[in-house]
This record gives structure tokens, C-alpha cells and sequence, in this order.
């Protein structure tokens, strides 16, 4: 079988690459932005018709979510449109796919967790883009797996982890705001999950039932309980001061609560999905191993 990953050099598209090794069965074609243009309809219908893919994994976002205010047409192209075009060349060659999105189309407003039926209610660009990125997948290919994750991390990349180990390399004391709630997410974990569901398209597919999905770790965190975790866990004397969100001045409004119920994932896909901490753990100690 062979398997598309746009976005390549990200976080999930990286740890997708370290796990393709244990599938030398598949081909995997690891494409970003200097091989595959995928706001480019001419260049993914010639890219398709080359390659003729079975199915295709898409990583590929416009993730900073400040910055994609003041950017939308740009954003729109990447996030809403280049999925409709991925996903309807993918049914042309009656390939799977699926598709990466996130908490943000949730209004984060609620106080139980979110599950895939829930009334979205995006307040960014990157959320209202998102989401149309997973209704143009939908359209374009009914048999396209939509997984709406949160909070992501991962040895590869920048991201949250990283930034508070170097912020904690320099500083006494860090303030994180407190008032944010939802769940911190492994993008190797997350990886996982998209294997796992692919093996389920490249067998018997009567197993891979297209849809949209929550997938996290378990549990609850704010990221001041994040920021506290990868402290006490590697071992850093850096003081984590709680602080509210209205203290930092940012372009885009965050979620106050995206917490996301994974009973419909774990029940369609037979998942055990790691609790959060056990899952950070693990990601510190490949990070601290590499220093």
C-alpha cells in the first residue's frame, strides 16, 4: 500500500516517519512543502495521477493560531480549501483518508467534554478554517476519517514542552495561565492512533468507518498543571506562577475548555489511549536522552 503524509516535517508527520520503518510493506511518500504544494490543484492532480497513492494521511496545517488572524486568505487556502482538493483526488482513486484537526472548532465554552455531535463554534481564523477543512474533506470524500486532537507535543518540532524547558534553562519562575482547561496530547500517541487506523483501511475495511473523531490523552490539565508536570518530571527547580488569560495580549481568543470525550474513538477502533502524564514521561525522557 502506498500512504501520502503531507506536512512531513511537522510534529505528527515526524513521529509518522519514525513509525514507518515497522511497515516495510507500505511505501510511505513524506511530502511538505517543497515536494507537494497541496494548495495547488493542478500540481496534487498531477502529484496524484504519478503517484496514484491508497491513501493519504494529512498533517499539513497552518497551526499559529495568532499570527493566522492577520493572514486569513493565506490560511483559508491551507487549512479549508487544500483538504476539499487532497480528499477529491483521493476519491477519484477510491483511496482513504484521513485527516488531522483540532479542539478549536469547539466554542470552548462548555464544562463536559466535548463529543463529535457537540454544536461547533469556532472564534479564530484557525478554528472557523479548520473546520471548514473538515467539511470540504467530508464533501469531496465520504470515506475520509476526521480526528479533532488538542494540545499536541512531541520530541520533534516547536511546542509547548520545549519552550517551557528552555524558558526553565533561563528562569527562576515561569507564568502559565490557569484558566485554560482541556488535555495534553503525544503526537506519538497521536500517530498510533492514525497507524492504527490506517492498518484498519489496508485490511479488512469493513473495519474503517469514516466519520469525525476526538482523539487526546486522558485525563485534565490546565496548561498550568502542564507546566508543572514537565518541571516536576524533569527534574527543573523552576517556580510555575498561575496567572489568568487576560494577562497575556494575544491576536487570536483561546478556548477555555476543550476537553474531549474519546468514548466514540476507543469504542469504533478498540484504542487504550495512555493518560497524559505517562505519555509525558515518556516524550521527556526521549528529549533529555537526546541532550
Amino acid at each position: 500500500m502506498k500512504i501520502l503524509v503531507t506536512g512531513a516535517n511537522g510534529q505528527l508527520g515526524s513521529e509518522l516517519r519514525e513509525r514507518s520503518v515497522d511497515f516495510p510493506d507500505w511505501k510511505f511518500l513524506f511530502t511538505d512543502i517543497d515536494s507537494l504544494d497541496i494548495t495547488d490543484a493542478k500540481m496534487v492532480q498531477a502529484y496524484f495521477k504519478d503517484e496514484h497513492p491508497d491513501f493519504i494521511i494529512n498533517c499539513a496545517a497552518y497551526t499559529a493560531v495568532d499570527k493566522a488572524e492577520n493572514d486569513p486568505v493565506l490560511v483559508e487556502k491551507i487549512n479549508s480549501q487544500a483538504p476539499g482538493l487532497l480528499a477529491r483526488e483521493a476519491r477519484r482513486l477510491h483511496s482513504g483518508v484521513i485527516h488531522i484537526s483540532t479542539d478549536y472548532v469547539y466554542s470552548g465554552e462548555s464544562f463536559v467534554p466535548y463529543v463529535e455531535t457537540d454544536p461547533v463554534g469556532p472564534a479564530t481564523v484557525y478554528g472557523k478554517t479548520k473546520l471548514e477543512g473538515e467539511r470540504s474533506c467530508l464533501v469531496e470524500n465520504p470515506d475520509s476519517v476526521i480526528l479533532r486532537t488538542s494540545w499536541l507535543y512531541s520530541f520533534y518540532g516547536n511546542n509547548f514542552v520545549k519552550k517551557m524547558l528552555q524558558l526553565g534553562e533561563a528562569n527562576r519562575h515561569v507564568k502559565v495561565v490557569f484558566d485554560q482547561t482541556g488535555t495534553p496530547t503525544w503526537a506519538s500517541d497521536l500517530a498510533g492512533a492514525v497507524i492504527a487506523i490506517t492498518e484498519k483501511f489496508a485490511g479488512d475495511r469493513q473495519y474503517f468507518i469514516p466519520g469525525i473523531y476526538n482523539f487526546s490523552n486522558e485525563g485534565v490539565a490546565s496548561w498550568y498543571d502542564f507546566a508543572k508536570a514537565v518541571f516536576e518530571i524533569a527534574g527543573k527547580d523552576c517556580e510555575v506562577l498561575p496567572v489568568l488569560s487576560s494577562e497575556f495580549s494575544t491576536s487570536a481568543k483561546r478556548p477555555f475548555y476543550t476537553v474531549l470525550n474519546k468514548l466514540k474513538i476507543k469504542a469504533t477502533f478498540g484504542f487504550d489511549i495512555p493518560y497524559w502524564k505517562d505519555s509525558l514521561k515518556k516524550c521527556l525522557i526521549k528529549i533529555q536522552n537526546t541532550r
